[in-house]
């Protein structure tokens, strides 16, 4: 405990300088210091609140031990009282606070970028990945995060072959960073005519919102093209060289974008993306190098890897990483993912404190 309390007692000394610092004038001048040091307390406030609570239970334990030595019955009688509702809750914020003091991915309080792809299946991959993009809209709307479509190349049966958009509110990225993979339905198409259940997929990579000052890319590294734009999007996009293609040449990531309606906003929405993904591939190594001999049980996140089912027939949802099986696909399609979301945050905590992630 005593290594535990240590961490805590400097996490509350952060705490308290952070509060001093956003209060001074040149950190209240400058609205992107705030939105940094705003956003490292935030990261902390759990636990600070949690360790103070931890440290009154145990205070009061204290006094409540020391009222048991007092010859009066009523007096013990009441101390007693008070150490059966105090030790309990002393454990309770314990585990809490181990929970709490996971090292968590910097990240999870980012914004998050989400692509959707239609593979598998043709049309019907496309259609689901206009199913799966509602669906997240949905669960956004209901957490009270707003959403903004970056690109969006619209499947002409319905639904999307490609559509990449933000999702921005609190710890986004935390949320949802569990869900890049290959999503599969099962169903009916509208288009089968012998009523037959096909098997589709469609693809979803989530990466972190990162801010220049976040990670270190050498310009030199980036290759910047423009281009026509090409497919619909009227005479303006057909006459000017407004899309934009940034290529990070030490891993070979790049980015197009077209849909902005002049070409900075396409390099600044090009630029979004591409530190994202840079970020996400850098983690990924890392991550590789440093567990080369046991992976998560959540996976890696790479898109080949078959995440969940959609099977309509039968109403049913199952996360094939934790083996959750629900029989609620209607209630999931409308947004409602908090169950799964939920399993697979507690999932990722049981394996860090397992020492597996």
């Amino acid at each position: 405990m005593s290594a535990m309390t240590e961490r805590l007692d400097g996490m509350i000394d952060r705490y308290n300088e952070l509060s001093e610092l956003m209060m001074s004038p040149e950190v209240l001048a400058d609205n992107r210091r705030m939105a940094k040091l705003g956003k490292e307390q935030a990261a902390m406030t759990q636990a600070v609140e949690t360790y103070q609570e931890y440290k009154k239970v145990v205070q009061g334990i204290e006094d409540a031990t020391a009222l048991m030595e007092e010859h009066d019955p009523e007096v013990k009688e009441m101390a007693k009282m008070e150490l059966d509702e105090l030790q309990p809750r002393k454990q309770e914020l314990l585990d809490r606070l181990e929970i709490l003091l996971i090292p968590k991915d910097p990240a999870d309080q980012n914004n998050a970028i989400m692509e959707i792809r239609g593979a598998a299946g043709g049309d019907e991959g496309n259609i689901f990945a206009g199913d799966l993009y509602r669906m997240y809209s949905k669960y956004a709307e209901s957490k009270g995060w707003k959403m903004e479509v970056l690109e969006a190349q619209e499947s002409e049966a319905g639904g999307f072959t490609r559509i990449a958009f933000m999702v921005k509110g609190a710890e986004v990225y935390g949320h949802l960073k569990f869900e890049s993979g290959s999503h599969r339905v099962q169903r009916v198409p509208k288009t089968e005519t012998q009523g037959r259940v096909h098997t589709s997929t469609a693809t979803v990579l989530v990466d972190p919102e990162i801010e220049e000052d976040e990670i270190d890319i050498n310009p030199n590294d980036l290759e910047i093209d423009t281009m026509r734009a090409s497919g619909a999007g009227g005479q303006h996009v057909n006459k000017t060289d407004s899309a934009v293609r940034i290529t990070h040449i030490p891993t070979g990531i790049t980015v197009k974008c077209q849909d902005g309606r002049s070409q900075h906003a396409n390099r600044e929405t090009a630029l979004t993306q591409i530190r994202s993904k840079v970020y996400s591939e850098m983690k990924r190594r890392e991550e590789e190098e440093r567990h080369a001999e046991r992976k998560s049980k959540l996976g890696t996140g790479d898109r080949s890897e078959k995440i969940r089912t959609y099977n309509y027939p039968q109403n049913r949802v199952t996360d094939h990483r934790i083996g959750l099986t629900l029989q609620q696909l209607d209630r999931i399609m409308e947004g409602k993912l908090d169950d799964i979301i939920v399993a697979l945050l507690e999932q990722d905590q049981q394996d860090k404190l397992a020492g597996n992630a």
